[in-house]
């Protein structure tokens, strides 16, 4: 690097975004409806709106009805009802049909790509001049005498030693009265925001699953469209929380994953070898027979529900949208409660706006959230993912019965989450190793051709995104205790371990893989890796399908 940086030119405008998700959108879009005037700027790591949106993705139309009434006559990308509900319980051979549990119930909802949703809401958003930044990546906060006055965005052509290159380009400064985080999931300025302002004091840890997903085009004769079909069991153990959703939609798409929640103990298991023998089941097969997979990625998931919602708002800013954790985990869903808590956001900051004392300060969005049916949804399912964790499968789903059909979901207590994920390892000469089968190609594939399809790219001449705080844990405690389980549960090949046969172990990253599904921030036993925003516009860029 320059010896003296260049000074960053910087704009003003009276509200940055962070992250164009749906969240993010819908702020943008409820603020310029309430305050036609303000100026409004969001930044997009992805190099376009939706590049970086992955999801299911079945959509309740809750948030968008009230955000947009008339998305319908606006051509809003939802096209395929959901019309037929299946859960599944499944062992190794054997599927059973159990009832649907009414969380699940998806009458009035849609499958959609969430992604041609979200380009989709961009259009709305820029025909209402809110100013859209696709591409750069908000990678520090702007601090004066206590409050957050912006964001800069990551400086350019930064060589992997470090030092400028040829290409090198400032990063610019976007300052505003109010910013709003939507980085969604574990985003890496909301994991600060939090440490900054002590945001997650007398909460619950954030827990956490994967969700690892692949997109199908198949057989006309195969498709079902408006199906949505779940499943739990094979080839999960009962300790383990996790499951699929499959649904059909569009030209003979199928929409496939596999969740698994991150609070899982064996450092042998990989997320992604398990999502690929999932498919050989009898059951799953059918679905993909004469088909081929288009498209592959991978995304970290909040299941901590409102025990782990942490504090929303700071000087100068909110917490909206994943990056808080709205994901409703019995109903799988979180794109409505997202949505709705950015509307609420837009709302809290154009009264404020509109405010003779400025800055005021936004506290208020936390009871505009608790006095509304977000806060409802949430409150009536607390109880759910924490009865899983505790009683196991079996009991998690008695759980859960008890709570929905009987003190449907009024109990007078509340289950908590008593450790991060990354606490619940053991020893790997004290778990048992797992056989997963070799790929073959058709139906089970491998993780570079998977990485392939997700059309991640990153400028190869850039530092490596994924930070080890301390080099030598890496071998000392993450090779010697657990024989190195980021090369398992990353869905990308990311990590690998070079020279163990010859005895001298050492952590390769391969950086350039990642998907930014941020599963090594969340899981690494001692915290030691952190995930932050490459040169904006790398990673990957999912299809309109996805």
């Amino acid at each position: 690097m320059p010896e003296e940086l260049p000074p960053r030119e910087a704009m003003e405008f009276d509200v940055v975004i962070v992250g164009g998700g749906p969240s993010g959108l819908a702020a943008a879009i409820r603020l310029k409806q309430l305050a036609p005037d303000c100026a409004v700027c969001l930044v997009e790591k992805g190099g376009e709106i939706g590049a970086h949106t992955l999801s299911g993705a079945v959509l309740e139309p809750r948030a968008l009805n009230e955000l947009i009434p008339d998305w319908k006559e606006k051509g809003a990308p939802l096209e395929t009802p959901a019309s037929d509900d299946r859960f599944l319980y499944l062992t190794e051979t054997k599927a059973y049909r159990l009832p649907t549990p009414p969380q699940m119930h998806n009458h009035g909802n849609y499958i959609v790509s969430l992604g041609n949703v979200v380009r989709w809401l961009g259009q709305q958003a820029e025909a209402l001049g809110v100013e859209i930044y696709p591409g750069f990546a908000a990678t520090e906060l702007l601090e004066e005498d206590g409050r957050i006055v912006g964001i800069a965005t990551g400086d350019m052509g930064i060589g992997k030693n470090g030092e400028a290159t040829g290409n090198f380009q400032r990063g610019m400064e976007l300052r505003a009265r109010y910013t709003l985080f939507a980085e969604g999931c574990r985003g890496s300025l909301s994991k600060q925001l939090m440490h900054r302002f002590n945001l997650r004091d007398g909460r619950d840890p954030q827990t956490y699953a994967i969700g690892i997903k692949e997109l199908w085009e198949v057989p006309a004769a195969n498709h079902k469209p408006g199906l949505v079909e779940h499943s739990l069991g094979w080839p999960l153990d009962r300790k383990t929380y996790g499951g699929s959703f499959l649904y059909h939609f569009g030209a003979n798409l199928v929409s496939f994953g596999f969740v698994i929640g991150l609070d899982y103990s064996n450092p042998w298991l990989s997320p992604f070898d398990e999502m690929q023998r999932f498919k050989t089941h009898p059951e799953m097969r059918k679905h993909f027979e004469g088909g081929r997979r288009i498209a592959y990625g991978a995304r970290a998931l909040n299941e901590g529900g409102l025990q782990s919602i942490p504090k929303l708002s700071f000087p100068g800013g909110l917490l909206i949208g994943d990056a808080a954790g709205f994901l409703n985990v019995p109903k799988i869903k979180g794109t409505h409660t997202s949505m709705k808590s950015g509307m609420l956001a837009a709302e809290t900051v154009a009264d404020a706006l509109g405010s003779e004392a400025s800055p005021a300060e936004l506290t208020d969005y936390a009871e505009r959230l608790q006095s509304s049916w977000v806060w409802e949804e949430l409150s009536a399912v607390r109880n759910v993912r924490p009865a899983f964790a505790r009683f196991g499968m079996w009991g998690g789903l008695a759980y859960s019965a008890l709570d929905t059909y009987v003190l449907r979901g009024k109990a007078p207590w509340t289950l908590h989450h008593p450790h991060p994920d990354n606490e619940t390892l053991v020893d790997a000469d004290k778990a048992p190793r797992i056989a997963y089968p070799k790929p073959d190609g058709v139906l089970t594939f491998d993780r570079l051709s998977s990485v392939f399809i997700s059309n991640t790219n990153h400028e190869e001449n850039q530092p490596a995104h994924l930070q080890l705080y301390q080099p030598a844990k890496a071998i000392d405690v993450n090779w010697a205790r657990y024989r190195s389980p980021e090369t398992r549960y990353c869905p990308a090949g990311v990590y690998e371990i070079v020279g163990a046969e010859e005895g001298a172990p050492k952590l390769q990253i391969n950086a350039q893989n990642c998907v930014h599904c941020k599963t090594c921030d969340i899981k690494d036993p001692t915290q030691n890796i952190n995930w932050v925003p490459p040169e904006g516009g790398g990673g990957p860029s999912y299809p309109g399908g996805m």
